[in-house]
């Protein structure tokens, strides 16, 4: 069963909140301002560390030992024999 006592409060903050609030003022605030600016700070960071570790890949693929043409495995494998 829910707490009665919060059911009560909120039945009474309400229209406290109500006639405070003006329609065509209402604005995100300073709180707004904060979680976008970690928002944008999180992301920053994160495309500095991406950028950081695709600097350390290399897009060259290596040859395959296993896959020499003169060996008599690799020429039956490419026949399809």
């Amino acid at each position: 069963m829910p707490d009665m006592s919060a059911h009560l409060a909120l039945t009474q903050l309400v229209p406290f909140a109500a006639e405070e609030l003006d329609k065509n003022k209402v604005t995100p605030g300073v709180l707004g301002f904060v979680v976008f600016a970690v928002l944008a700070l999180a992301v920053w960071q994160l495309m500095k560390s991406m950028n950081r570790h695709m600097g350390k890949v290399s897009f060259e693929e290596a040859a395959d030992p296993a896959a020499t043409a003169d060996t008599p495995a690799a020429e039956a494998g490419a026949t399809g024999k």
